[in-house]
């Protein structure tokens, strides 16, 4: 081996056991190119079916011309105490073409009875479920299914499932929420109301930070993988245009001015951040900042941009109106976000690297952003979200499962929200009252109630879920 190749391998090494330098291994998934994809979303089962259970050997697609096609089942094994709410089911690539219908092979199903289980006889010949459908090139698409309990069981000892297959119906704009799936390549859909998906989206490789422009009913998403920004359609749920920015910039966050005419990425690989003008969709400047920067935050006047710098262990201010960095504050190692309080006059900053949240005072003159305090919070927060009703921090922290709540005065928790795994992001619905939790480890976006802090739904998300936003979010 060369000494060069040497070299490199060694350094890569060595920055693995360095927590300030992350391998970020790009998704390898292939594009779907010449071909679709579709998702099973079963609804919740009723409660007649309480003593049922059954094992799914296999689902398979049949094509028109009686060729099957299997799907990847994810919920192999169903009963009511895990169909209280809607799942995903199954998914698969599949050709162009027109499509029949379904056929479930069932491996086994049983009945409680007063002294345990009655096995259930099972047909030789699967069960079927026809549905006409079409599949597109490049396009992903949602197929609900509701089981049918009655029509099921056959004379009270046999089984067939019999389900009744449907298209959901897409949610009015105002009730529209998005999950950005890294590892899938999709957004998922959501109407936030019934809490139940209606829908997915097939975009570029890496899809990661997304946000929504209400009043033109448009959202962005930034591509990780493609060096891009996708726009996309709400109305339609349709990506309608690509804005593309330099080979090896790896957008991750981005942020929209409050006029809606400015959006602003965060190119980590590059440390940069791209300004985008949304009139023209195209980029009008770019601006050095510190380095692996990770997120964005805009300030309430739209005058001021602040980026997270994780490897520089900095901020950088920018002004958006002459599209510059004015001032670098350091503030720990390795910032990784930040929130305003409702005023707008406080910054609250989180950091991988170090146990303090840090206060910072916002200022329209130098020094642009001062120190006020540092407060005690743990080691491993990953993110802090600032309602801005109640003024109360919201805080999540990897590997746990607790978000912890906090008095922005005096800094000490005042409750906690306890969910199934890790959130690795968090909003707001201010419309629902509802607090939503990414948590990527279960695939799953959990909704609590921001009263009484239990919660209300979850929702089955893609491989690596990374973003949340919906219409009518504070």
């Amino acid at each position: 081996m060369k000494k060069g190749k040497c070299l490199v391998i060694m350094a890569f090494i060595a920055c693995l056991f360095f927590s300030g330098c992350q391998a970020m291994f790009l998704n390898i998934r292939p594009s779907l190119e010449d071909e679709g994809e579709v998702f099973i979303y079963l609804q919740p089962f009723s409660q007649e079916a309480e003593r049922l259970s059954f094992k799914l050997e296999g689902i398979s697609v049949l094509r028109d011309d009686g060729v099957e096609f299997p799907l990847v089942v994810l919920l192999p094994e169903l009963r009511l105490q895990d169909m209280k709410r809607q799942r995903l089911l199954a998914s698969c690539r599949l050709s162009p073409g027109r499509y029949a219908g379904f056929v479930f092979k069932v491996k086994s199903a049983s009945l409680k009875i007063e002294d345990g289980e009655a096995a259930l006889n099972i047909p030789d010949v699967p069960a079927r479920g026809d549905f006409l459908f079409n599949v597109e090139r490049n396009k992903a698409f949602v197929i609900s299914m509701a089981f049918k309990y009655k029509e099921s069981i056959k004379s009270g000892f046999s089984f067939s499932p019999v389900f009744s297959i449907f298209i959901p119906e897409k949610p009015i704009n105002s009730l529209v929420g998005y999950v950005t799936n890294f590892g899938s390549d999709i957004i998922t859909v959501f109407d936030k109301k019934k809490i139940e998906v209606t829908g997915v989206i097939a975009t570029g490789r890496g899809p990661k930070g997304i946000t929504l422009d209400e009043r033109i009913d448009r959202a962005y998403v930034a591509l990780y993988g493609e060096d891009a920004v996708e726009v996309v359609d709400v109305s339609e749920n349709n990506i309608i245009s690509r804005i593309n920015l330099n080979p090896g910039d790896n957008p991750q966050e981005l942020a929209l001015t409050p006029d809606r005419k400015t959006l602003i990425t965060v190119n980590t690989a590059s440390d940069t951040v791209s300004i985008i003008d949304t009139g023209s969709l195209s980029e009008v400047a770019r601006i050095s900042v510190g380095d692996n920067p990770n997120s964005v935050l805009i300030d309430q006047t739209g005058m001021w941009a602040y980026v997270f710098n994780t490897l520089s262990n900095n901020i950088s201010v920018i002004n958006i109106l002459t599209m510059e960095v004015v001032d670098t504050l350091s503030t720990g190692p390795e910032p990784l976000r930040g929130e305003f309080s409702r005023n707008g006059e406080m910054l609250y900053v989180i950091h991988r690297g170090f146990p303090y949240i840090v206060v910072l005072k916002q200022s329209s003159k130098p020094p642009y952003l001062s120190i006020l305090r540092k407060e005690s919070i743990g080691m491993g927060m990953s993110f802090i979200k600032v309602d801005s009703i109640t003024n109360l921090l919201y805080i999540s922290k990897k590997y746990d499962t607790q978000i912890a709540i906090y008095d922005p005065f005096s800094f000490r928790p005042v409750d906690y929200i306890l969910s199934e795994g890790a959130a690795e992001y968090i909003t707001i619905d201010g419309e629902e009252n509802n607090l939503y939790l990414v948590i990527p480890e279960k695939r799953t976006l959990a909704v609590f109630n921001l009263v009484n802090r239990r919660i209300v739904s979850e929702i089955d998300t893609g491989e690596d879920s990374y973003w949340v936003t919906i219409m009518g979010e504070r």
